[in-house]
Parts: structure tokens; sequence; C-alpha cells
């Protein structure tokens, strides 16, 4: 039995960092774990610059609710989901990620929650289990699941490589001359057909 294992961001949605950065006109918040292998060292980076500006959870999801998934996102995932059991793993947040997995059609999300104070200023992450997506495929395999996984930065690479089979997706050139021996794709269509091969 196979499942297959996405990333959201970058893959199906946009950064949400990202499209918060340029809303609030901060731009040190474009970094994203495509620059910034160490998970905690970079939302260590995000709080204490949110803190700086003032800047809480009410006014990042005020963002969100105006992002819609990438073009072709949502019609890619359900074919997908019409071919083989899906689950995204994310570290991203159920405050973040609610509102687009709803213009998703709901799919099933494993990720992690925000602390945050009576101000709603952010002030730390209940991380769901250690490595979480890793932890997670090898969870899936020991129950009975063949996992092939796709995402498109650093802290996607260990479930890519414990998996059956692995893609890149709209990744980085850095990531991509590292690691030449994983299969990357720029299209919704290339990665479907890669997918269904390996299924």
């Amino acid at each position: 039995m196979n499942i297959v294992c996405l990333d959201m961001e970058g893959v199906l949605t946009p950064e949400i960092w990202i499209e918060f950065s340029r809303v609030s006109g901060i731009p040190e918040l474009k970094r994203t774990t495509r620059d910034e292998p160490d998970y905690a060292k970079l939302m260590r980076f995000r709080m204490d610059i949110l803190r700086e500006h003032g800047l809480g959870l009410k006014q990042i999801q005020e963002v969100i609710a105006q992002i819609d998934p990438l073009p072709g996102a949502k019609e890619f995932l359900d074919e997908l989901r019409d071919a083989a059991q899906t689950v995204i793993l994310s570290d991203t947040f159920e405050e973040f990620a609610m509102p687009l997995l709803k213009k998703l059609g709901r799919p099933t999300i494993f990720c992690n929650a925000l602390e945050t104070d009576a101000d709603g200023m952010l002030t730390g992450v209940k991380m769901r289990c250690e490595k979480s997506k890793l932890t997670t495929v090898k969870g899936l395999q020991s129950i009975g699941f063949e996992t092939i996984a796709a995402g498109d930065s650093y802290n996607d690479l260990d479930m890519i490589f414990a998996s059956k089979a692995g893609f890149l997706f709209r990744t980085t050139e850095k990531i991509k001359v590292e690691h030449p021996e994983l299969p990357a794709f720029e299209e919704y269509g290339e990665l479907l057909d890669a997918i269904k091969a390996a299924l």
C-alpha cells in the first residue's frame, strides 16, 4: 500500500512568510527553510522580528486569508488523491494552514501549532514531534505503507530520502546542485506522472 507525502508551502501554496514579508514590508521575513536548514533557529529569528515590529498572529492570519493555492495546485491534488492516499506533511502551523486547506479541498495535514501570549504575539512553537516529516514517514512505513514524497526545501530532504521514491518540486538551484540524484520538476503534470509511475 502506498501513501504520498507532500510538502505544502512552495508545492501547493505560496510561502506564507514570503507573502507576509511582502505585505508587511519587512524583507527579513522572506527567509524560509530554503535558505535556513535549522528550523528552530529560523523560527526564533522570525519571532524576534515580529516582536520588534509589534506584529502578532492576527496580522499574519489577515494576510493568509488573502492567499490562494498556487495555480493548478488544487487540480493536481484532486487528481493525485484519485490515484493514491495523500497526506500533507508541513512544518507550518494549524493556525496558518486551515484557511488554505479549505481552498485545497480539505486534505489531511500533519503540522505544528503556535504558542501566543495574551496579546496574540508569537512566543513559541509546539512541534508535533522531533524531525516531524521524517518521523511521520517512518511511522507510516511502520504500519505497512510504502511512502512516496515530494517537497521543495531542505526540511523535505529527510522524508524524500527515506521514501521508496522521492522528488523535488520547484526547488532552488542550490538544492538541485547539491542533490543531482533527485528528480526535480517544475510542472504539476510532470510531478503527477512521476508519482503515478512510482505507485
